[in-house]
């Protein structure tokens, strides 16, 4: 019964965290937000294609690391799944991913200035997060993940980092657990907007040094000052508590 409510619980989070990421703008019509299976780590969860405002319960699709649908759910799922599978697999410390378009962050994509945490509320993105161009190996495509082989190039360029920034497309963010997934997505392009705007003026830009990234970045969702944040993206994107 416990793992029944497990599975109900790791469900409803997911669809919490799609209208989360969705009301914050980090997510539109497009992107989306997995978790790990709570006791079955070869699996995860992810929504069917499906705006992620509109996501419901019933929505959650069960995959294997590999992208293939788990029992005989015919439902469509999303193309770029490959995403979250092939993280998930390179790295059994993520529990959760989420793979955004969020348009602040695509020009550090595409730019030979690199994206640094320059404000503590995202520390936790870490401080290299390295650019992944699909063309590198696989040539001119449709700048997709839709298949295992780019899905793992991927997951190798993120490495051991939390983000990796994806040329000309978006971003892939690796959490310990869904509140450091969705907390890192959304603090991510405001600070990519900060930094944009202290460019801007010119001068010199100050980041945040890697102690400052270590003590600044780590999300504990167990503490009040986390839960109150999580409270309040929840109570903004309408969702009421699962009990």
């Amino acid at each position: 019964m416990a793992s029944n409510d497990a599975i109900e619980q790791a469900k409803w989070d997911v669809m919490s965290a799609n209208h989360i990421l969705a009301r914050e703008e980090v997510l539109d019509g497009y992107g989306h937000v997995s978790l790990r299976h709570p006791t079955n780590p070869q699996h995860f969860f992810l929504s069917r294609s499906r705006s992620p405002e509109l996501v419901t319960v019933e929505d959650i699709m069960e995959f294997t690391l590999d992208g293939d649908t788990v029992g005989n759910d015919d439902r469509p799922p999303y193309l770029e799944r490959f995403i979250h599978g092939s993280i998930f697999k390179a790295r059994p410390d993520v529990m959760s991913v989420v793979h955004s378009h969020q348009v602040d962050v695509v020009p550090y994509s595409i730019s030979s200035v690199p994206l640094q945490p320059v404000w503590h509320q995202a520390c936790s993105i870490g401080s290299h997060l390295p650019v992944w161009d699909i063309h590198d190996k696989f040539g001119d495509t449709n700048l997709l993940v839709a298949n295992l082989a780019q899905g793992e190039d991927l997951a190798a360029a993120l490495g051991r980092n939390k983000v990796a920034l994806m040329r000309g497309h978006g971003f892939a963010a690796a959490g310990n657990h869904l509140q450091e997934a969705v907390s890192m997505s959304i603090y991510l392009p405001k600070n990519a907007r900060i930094l944009t705007t202290a460019k801007l003026l010119g001068g010199s830009v100050t980041v945040a040094t890697p102690g400052e990234v270590e003590k600044a970045g780590v999300v504990r969702p167990e503490q009040p000052a986390f839960q109150r944040g999580w409270e309040y993206w929840l109570k903004r994107a309408g969702v009421k508590p699962r009990h």
